[in-house]
Protein backbone atom coordinates (compact mmCIF):
# COMPACT_ATOMS: atom_id res chain seq x y z
CA UNK A 1 0.00 0.00 0.00
CA UNK A 2 1.33 3.65 -0.80
CA UNK A 3 -0.04 7.03 0.41
CA UNK A 4 0.07 9.98 -1.35
CA UNK A 5 -0.08 13.56 0.13
CA UNK A 6 -1.33 16.83 -2.50
CA UNK A 7 -1.08 20.10 -1.46
CA UNK A 8 -2.61 21.98 -4.66
CA UNK A 9 -2.15 25.63 -5.23
CA UNK A 10 -4.80 27.13 -7.76
CA UNK A 11 -4.25 30.11 -9.60
CA UNK A 12 -6.76 32.29 -8.37
CA UNK A 13 -9.97 32.91 -10.84
CA UNK A 14 -9.37 29.34 -11.87
CA UNK A 15 -11.11 27.32 -9.49
CA UNK A 16 -13.95 25.58 -11.66
CA UNK A 17 -11.70 24.67 -14.27
CA UNK A 18 -10.00 22.63 -11.32
CA UNK A 19 -13.14 21.58 -10.58
CA UNK A 20 -13.73 19.92 -13.89
CA UNK A 21 -10.59 18.42 -13.98
CA UNK A 22 -11.26 16.82 -10.40
CA UNK A 23 -14.49 15.94 -11.70
CA UNK A 24 -12.38 13.26 -14.39
CA UNK A 25 -9.27 12.53 -11.97
CA UNK A 26 -11.29 11.54 -8.64
CA UNK A 27 -13.68 8.49 -10.16
CA UNK A 28 -10.19 7.36 -12.07
CA UNK A 29 -8.26 6.54 -9.12
CA UNK A 30 -10.97 3.89 -8.18
CA UNK A 31 -10.11 2.49 -11.73
CA UNK A 32 -6.58 1.78 -10.55
CA UNK A 33 -7.54 0.15 -6.94
CA UNK A 34 -6.80 3.61 -5.31
CA UNK A 35 -9.11 5.73 -3.09
CA UNK A 36 -9.38 8.99 -2.05
CA UNK A 37 -9.41 8.67 1.51
CA UNK A 38 -9.52 12.47 2.20
CA UNK A 39 -10.58 15.53 0.36
CA UNK A 40 -9.55 18.96 2.70
CA UNK A 41 -10.21 22.55 1.67
CA UNK A 42 -8.02 24.17 4.62
CA UNK A 43 -9.10 27.79 5.93
CA UNK A 44 -7.18 30.19 7.75
CA UNK A 45 -9.17 29.45 10.76
CA UNK A 46 -8.49 25.56 10.82
CA UNK A 47 -4.34 26.06 10.37
CA UNK A 48 -2.81 25.81 13.48
CA UNK A 49 0.56 27.01 12.30
CA UNK A 50 2.12 27.33 8.99
CA UNK A 51 5.24 28.39 7.14
CA UNK A 52 4.10 27.48 3.89
CA UNK A 53 1.14 29.65 1.38
CA UNK A 54 -2.13 27.49 1.97
CA UNK A 55 -3.40 25.19 -0.17
CA UNK A 56 -6.35 25.17 -2.45
CA UNK A 57 -7.21 21.81 -1.44
CA UNK A 58 -5.19 18.84 -0.08
CA UNK A 59 -5.79 15.20 -1.26
CA UNK A 60 -4.90 12.22 0.99
CA UNK A 61 -4.86 9.15 -1.40
CA UNK A 62 -3.95 5.55 -1.11
CA UNK A 63 -2.97 2.68 -3.61
CA UNK A 64 -2.38 -0.95 -3.18
CA UNK A 65 0.72 -0.86 -5.29
CA UNK A 66 3.63 1.58 -7.04
CA UNK A 67 1.91 0.05 -10.12
CA UNK A 68 -1.35 0.98 -9.94
CA UNK A 69 -0.14 4.58 -8.74
CA UNK A 70 2.05 4.37 -12.10
CA UNK A 71 -0.90 3.04 -14.21
CA UNK A 72 -3.39 5.65 -12.65
CA UNK A 73 -0.81 8.46 -14.22
CA UNK A 74 -0.99 6.93 -17.35
CA UNK A 75 -4.32 6.35 -17.96
CA UNK A 76 -5.17 7.82 -21.43
CA UNK A 77 -8.82 9.51 -20.17
CA UNK A 78 -7.35 11.29 -17.49
CA UNK A 79 -4.67 12.62 -20.14
CA UNK A 80 -7.16 14.19 -22.65
CA UNK A 81 -8.46 16.55 -19.58
CA UNK A 82 -4.26 17.65 -18.54
CA UNK A 83 -5.32 20.66 -19.99
CA UNK A 84 -7.65 21.83 -17.64
CA UNK A 85 -5.13 20.99 -14.86
CA UNK A 86 -2.46 22.67 -16.44
CA UNK A 87 -4.79 25.81 -17.03
CA UNK A 88 -6.06 25.66 -13.43
CA UNK A 89 -2.96 25.18 -11.27
CA UNK A 90 -0.30 27.11 -10.40
CA UNK A 91 1.65 24.15 -8.46
CA UNK A 92 1.56 21.03 -6.45
CA UNK A 93 3.79 19.45 -3.80
CA UNK A 94 3.06 15.66 -3.95
CA UNK A 95 4.48 13.84 -0.87
CA UNK A 96 4.49 9.86 -1.62
CA UNK A 97 5.52 7.31 1.80
CA UNK A 98 4.04 3.90 3.88
CA UNK A 99 1.85 3.46 6.69
CA UNK A 100 3.96 2.34 9.93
Amino acid sequence: MIYITQLIYVIAGQEEIFHQFEDIAIPTILKYNGRLTLRIRPTEESIIEKNIEKPYEIHLVEFNSQEDFDNFKQDEERKKFLHLKEKSIQSSILIQGTKL
